[in-house]
């Protein structure tokens, strides 16, 4: 599976003011989330989850060559088994879920199975990271625009409210694509801000370059 414009934003923008000391990537993939939490903090239990076997292995083989492997982890496992064997409560839940509504399918299964809404719904992801996240903990999370006001009422049926809002335009002229969300079981203002990526096709931004700089090998 490659690695996305999403997984960077979201790894990029998420914000750790808190100092998460357990961090958990739900549907790692390669593992590119759980890989940037460990650049970017100091959270000495790092975990992911993936259900894809050839997804898991690729992301155990990137965790294990990675400079941070003795803080990585990742579960072969669906969602309901992490959340009925759960040990720990999580400081910082970090999530690119599926988020295909249509009956969007390429000939690549694995890949249709891991971006297709239906096989991790939003409704089951929130109440799972509700029973998952510590009391001050935090939940990041990139979707689809389209997607924003729904997923933030299922969130706050779950007593999980929005601090932290930013929308995602591919360049100005165009609509918002995506929305980062950071959110947490306290109540706030929600500052809301807009992100464009680039100015033409592949010239970033310089708001995109600052954010994103420390994870690309040229930018």
């Amino acid at each position: 599976m490659k690695v996305g414009t999403d997984s960077v934003l979201l790894g990029a923008w998420t914000s750790l003011k808190h100092e998460p000391n357990t961090i958990l990537d739900i549907g790692a993939g390669t593992g590119i989330l759980a890989l940037m939490m460990a650049q970017r903090s100091n959270a000495e239990n790092i975990e992911a989850i993936e259900i894809n076997a050839d997804a898991y292995e690729q992301c155990v083989s990137n965790f294990e060559i990675s400079s941070w492997a003795d803080r990585l982890f990742c579960y072969h496992a669906d969602l309901d088994e992490l959340v009925a064997e759960m040990e720990i409560a999580y400081d910082l839940i970090i999530a690119n879920p599926p988020y295909f509504t249509e009956n969007n399918t390429t000939k690549n299964t694995a890949r249709d199975l891991a971006r297709r809404n239906d096989a991790l719904p939003f409704s089951e992801l929130i109440k799972s990271v509700a029973k998952l996240l510590s009391p001050t903990g935090e939940f990041a999370v990139i979707i689809p625009h389209k997607e924003f006001t729904v997923f933030t009422k299922l969130a706050q049926n779950q007593n999980l409210f929005a601090n932290r809002v930013t929308h995602v335009r591919g360049t100005a002229s165009s609509p918002i694509k995506r929305t980062l969300l950071q959110l947490s079981f306290t109540e706030t203002s929600t500052p809301t801000e807009i992100l464009i990526v680039e100015e033409v096709r592949h010239t970033y931004t310089n708001a995109y370059t600052l954010l994103t700089k420390d994870f690309y090998l040229k930018m």
